[in-house]
């Protein structure tokens, strides 16, 4: 596929950045496309490998290579290639719902198999991706997908994230009826509110959200099941029901001072600026000077964000933009290294070290890069009426536990250090499923409170009753739970039909 010499006369070339400068002055997506001449270029890239791991999606060393949608990759480059992108959509739609969100979100697990990348720059499938979807937008190829007959069968989607958006648009193209309820105001979950603006436009969402409603699917808001409406009574009015309501419980941090006045959940916070962009029509000018947030104005603050992952990114570039005078953010582990090591070989996952948007703009900000390797908080500090004033941190190193055998990180002793903070944002992870929910709905958890089926299965304890995404394998990317919501459609589907045509 694609130009069998194309890897050899092409560099990777992606699509503009526009300048940190420019960029932290508003919440609007900053990374642009290439023109179409010159994506067709990186489509030819893709060299006829014979062995597209980019599409396999297993699970390597216990991390996943290739994509877990299982999306045509040789034949979409290959169309890309030859300036075909209403064939390539054609190509992408038959296993991908929604490649506008991942084409912006994904960590492209695509592309850290592709066999270009296996010595060089690999095939930038991801922005590929965009293009294609984009056009298809443009020239009007994405349409309402109404089935020409229905089956009668009614089906409660709970939570409206990529994994319940997932389920639900496969199963009403398989001609079930269709009802999505969302505890929040808008569809999206993660999607809308995990996930700032700049990284994902949330006009991007509600274009697919009004397809989709073309298209039969109904939404429900400002429903909370479990809490607002009761899952017994869900459980009358449908035939089946599909639990996909994220892994909401985040992780805290127990440490002396927790109580104190200025300590947010990174999920809270991000969610908060984002439904203010929202809610002002997208007025960047008064979100950015706003004071009436629960954490105050930002502007001169001393920030601290608690983890290393892209939560904690998106929780730097957010603080950056509200005006934070300086922003750290504490990692336990390591600082990865630059390169793969021996141990962590091609096609697997790539453990190195990431620059992402948050810290290159922090590095042009402030001067330095904000992580700080090997540390975790001992202590908040506060001030007589309770008022964060700062954190105690901690160095950690690496000790083998001598009964597991594992590497677990210890406190080092005397290594305490002092830094001011007028707001820490926890981006700790996520624990697992809210025990309302599984309780209200009587199915079993697991150990770490996700929903229990068979193994590689979706159906729970209780009968009718299915699961997908975060709720189910636990925090994971967006593109996971997009394929989970199809995989649970497709058990639905065979529960129902007998067979799927999922």
């Amino acid at each position: 596929m694609g130009k069998p010499t194309g890897f050899l006369e092409y560099d990777r070339n992606e699509g503009p950045v526009r300048s940190v400068k420019e960029r932290i002055n508003d919440f609007d997506e900053f990374h642009g496309l290439l023109k179409v001449k010159d994506q067709m270029r990186q489509g030819a890239r893709c060299m006829a490998c014979g062995i597209p791991f980019c599409q396999a999606g297993v699970m390597i060393s216990g991390m996943a290579s290739g994509c877990p949608l299982h999306n045509l990759v040789p034949e979409i480059n290959d169309y890309v290639y030859h300036g075909n992108l209403s064939e390539a959509y054609v190509r992408l739609s038959k296993t991908h719902c929604f490649p506008e969100f991942t084409s912006r979100v994904c960590p492209a697990l695509c592309e850290a198999a592709c066999t270009v990348g296996c010595d060089g720059e690999p095939v930038s499938t991801k922005e590929n991706e965009r293009t294609v979807i984009e056009y298809a937008f443009e020239n009007g190829l994405v349409k309402p997908d109404i089935p020409k007959v229905r089956t009668g069968k009614k089906i409660a989607v709970i939570g409206s994230g990529p994994a319940g958006l997932s389920a639900a648009y496969w199963l009403n193209k398989r001609g079930h009826e269709v009802t999505v309820y969302e505890r929040r105001d808008r569809a999206g979950g993660l999607l809308r509110y995990g996930i700032p603006n700049m990284k994902l436009d949330k006009r991007v969402i509600d274009r697919r959200i009004r397809l989709m409603e073309e298209s039969g699917i109904k939404f429900i808001y400002n429903a909370n099941v479990g809490k607002d409406i009761a899952p017994e009574e869900l459980m009358k009015q449908y035939d089946k029901v599909v639990l996909a309501c994220g892994a909401s419980n985040p992780r805290d941090i127990k440490a002396p001072g927790r109580d104190a006045k200025g300590i947010y959940f990174a999920v809270d916070f991000l969610t908060e600026v984002s439904k203010k962009i929202m809610d002002s029509g997208y007025d960047y000018k008064k979100c950015i000077a706003a004071s009436d947030y629960s954490f105050g104005s930002l502007k001169g603050k001393n920030v601290i964000v608690i983890g290393g992952g892209d939560t904690g990114n998106d929780c730097v570039g957010t603080s950056i933009r509200l005006g934070a005078g300086s922003v750290i953010q504490l990692e336990m582990m390591p600082c990865p290294c630059s390169e793969r090591a021996d141990s962590n070989p091609w096609p697997e996952w790539p453990k190195v070290l990431k620059t992402d948007y948050g810290q290159e703009e922090a590095i042009a900000c402030f001067g330095s890069d904000p992580r700080i390797y090997q540390t975790t908080v001992d202590e908040f500090i506060k001030d007589k009426k309770g008022n964060l004033t700062g954190v105690r941190t901690v160095k950690l190193t690496p000790k083998k536990d001598e009964k597991t055998g594992r590497l677990q990180m210890v406190n080092v002793e005397g290594s305490q250090e002092e830094l001011k903070a007028d707001l820490v944002l926890i981006a700790a992870g996520f624990l697992g499923s809210e025990a309302y929910v599984t309780e209200g709905f009587r199915v079993n958890v697991n150990a770490r409170t996700n929903v229990e089926t068979a193994e590689e299965g979706y159906e729970t304890s209780r009968d009718s009753v299915f699961t997908a995404g975060d709720m189910h394998r636990g925090q994971s990317l967006v593109v996971w739970a997009i394929s989970e919501g199809r995989n649970a459609a497709k058990a639905v589907d065979e529960a129902l039909m007998g067979y799927s045509g999922i």
